[in-house]
């Protein structure tokens, strides 16, 4: 094998370590092969690295190789562009997470983009202006989503405090609930646990969740409604307690012809009535909101079905006169 056309040894360690975290076991011979060099350099190879602290393990068996494991610590890490590139975009959207590790993901993308040939920095620095003026959402601190991972993991109940929008100030009893998943929602974690108290599932914003020191009791986990966590989660957002859809549907007739209809119905449909009229069918998660759905269209209605919209409808009328008025409802 000829050595002079093997590559430094620096060159062919990185390229070694490369390999290594590519795939769980490599035989000594593969190795070999892929670096063109013998197998008794694939071992000196593999001694150097153990002595930068890379936990690497011996496999037995008919070929022999070497199996790449977890450390005390974390070393150093090699990347193919891709991964880097990979690697530069996901912590420069950390902000949308919703978790609290914006300053270290910024510190780890200026290490990133540091180390990036100078035509991918390029491609990564294009995403900044539209990362800028992205939406801010409630930050969760990333020890709190730990918690709450290792409770769903250990099948043990989570205690917690939770600062709820509606309560007064005045000291909250610890909330108790069996956590069973946690989600990323439109930027923010949510946790869904069954509390047994209520005998009921329940939905709890993460960045409002205080774990306390200790967990409860186990429990056996249960399956959420319907069996799948993200529609059941869509569907609390979407005023149900059962599919995946809105709690209220229902129908009108605007005088807008269909082109003028389409662009702006949503999970909605709609069918031409005439050249001018439209026949459109539109979701919310009450009826007071369906109304309000349906009046963002500057057009007369008619032939409104059921009768729940109608009634939605007439409440808003009066809510709307009072508000013209400048009028406050009667009541204490």
């Amino acid at each position: 094998m000829p050595v002079s056309d093997s590559p430094s040894t620096s060159r062919r360690l990185l390229a070694l370590l490369s390999l290594l975290q590519a795939r769980r076991d490599w035989p000594a011979p593969v190795l070999a092969h892929r670096l063109d060099v013998s197998e008794r350099t694939i071992r000196r190879d593999i001694d150097r690295l153990r002595e930068l602290d890379y936990s690497i393990e011996a496999t037995r068996g008919p070929d022999g190789g070497y199996r790449l494991q977890a450390g005390s610590q974390l070393p150093p890490l090699v990347f193919d562009e891709e991964q880097a590139v990979a690697i530069a975009l996901t912590l420069r959207a950390a902000g949308s997470l919703g978790i609290d590790i914006e300053e270290a993901a910024a510190r780890a993308l200026g290490t990133v983009t540091r180390l990036l040939p100078s035509r991918l920095v390029h491609r990564v620095g294009n995403l900044e202006a539209a990362d800028a003026a992205g939406r801010r959402t409630a930050q969760v601190d990333p020890d709190v989503l730990l918690r709450i991972g290792e409770a769903i993991t250990a099948g043990e109940e989570l205690r917690f405090d939770y600062a709820s929008p509606s309560s007064s100030g005045a000291e909250e009893p610890v909330r108790r609930t069996e956590p069973h998943h946690l989600l990323l929602h439109s930027g923010r974690w949510y946790l869904i646990g069954y509390t047994t108290e209520r005998e009921d599932w329940r939905v709890y914003r993460a960045d409002r969740i205080r774990p306390r020191s200790h967990n409860g009791r186990r429990f056996t986990p249960r399956t959420v409604p319907g069996g799948d966590p993200a529609r059941f989660l869509s569907a609390r957002f979407m005023g149900s307690t059962g599919a995946d859809t809105w709690a209220c549907w229902g129908e009108a007739t605007l005088d807008l012809p269909l082109a003028a209809v389409v662009p702006y119905l949503g999970d909605g449909s709609a069918e031409a009535v005439g050249p001018d009229r439209s026949r459109v069918r539109l979701g919310a998660w009450s009826w007071g909101a369906l109304a309000a759905e349906f009046l963002r269209f500057e057009a007369e209605l008619s032939a409104v079905e059921p009768a729940d919209l109608r009634a939605a409808f007439a409440a808003v009328a009066e809510r709307s006169a009072r508000a013209a008025r400048g009028a406050r409802p009667l009541g204490p």
